[in-house]
């Protein structure tokens, strides 16, 4: 498992990394996101769907608890979830949300950790701390997706995003 810290200076740097990310992933990968609240987790996830080509407008699925957000053909490709109202993982599987990880899709998960134990093991996290212009941001990923990391890792740091290893 990799580890690294950076700090992000401003909404629009948070969501850069979220466009970087974008870029990188591949359908079935999973992405959790947690963080106090305006922290910037959906301001990371319109990165996200910018980096992977999506136009729709990205908002919170706060009481919808998913959005879906489609490519340039109507396909879903995005699954955008907000899990802070579901009391447990049992809300999440009784509502039939975990069959979205079978699903030719990336989904990203705010709240995460309210669903701990329906995630899948292999998947890419990050935990926001702070909110206003500066956020020091963890992501912890699996070695399977070094390669991915790396290059988002040199997009941002092109940006004036350093990364500091933390890796155990």
């Amino acid at each position: 498992m990799g580890t690294w810290e950076t700090i992000s200076t401003s909404v629009e740097m948070t969501e850069r990394l979220g466009e970087a990310l974008g870029k990188v992933v591949t359908s079935g990968d999973v992405i959790t996101l947690d963080g106090d609240l305006g922290a910037g987790k959906t301001a990371f996830t319109r990165g996200l769907a910018r980096g992977m080509g999506l136009r729709s407008r990205v908002t919170s699925p706060t009481f919808t608890i998913v959005n879906e957000y489609n490519d340039h053909d109507g396909v879903p490709r995005l699954f955008h979830f907000d899990t802070y109202r579901l009391s447990d993982a049992e809300d999440f599987y009784a509502a039939g949300l975990d069959e979205y990880f079978q699903r030719d899709g990336v989904c990203a998960i705010e709240w995460s950790s309210v669903i701990e134990e329906a995630l899948p093991k292999e998947r890419i996290r990050f935990e926001i701390e702070g909110n206003g212009d500066e956020r020091k941001i963890t992501v912890l990923f699996p070695e399977t997706k070094r390669n991915a990391m790396e290059e988002l890792r040199k997009e941002m740091e092109k940006e004036g995003m350093d990364f500091a290893d933390i890796s155990m």
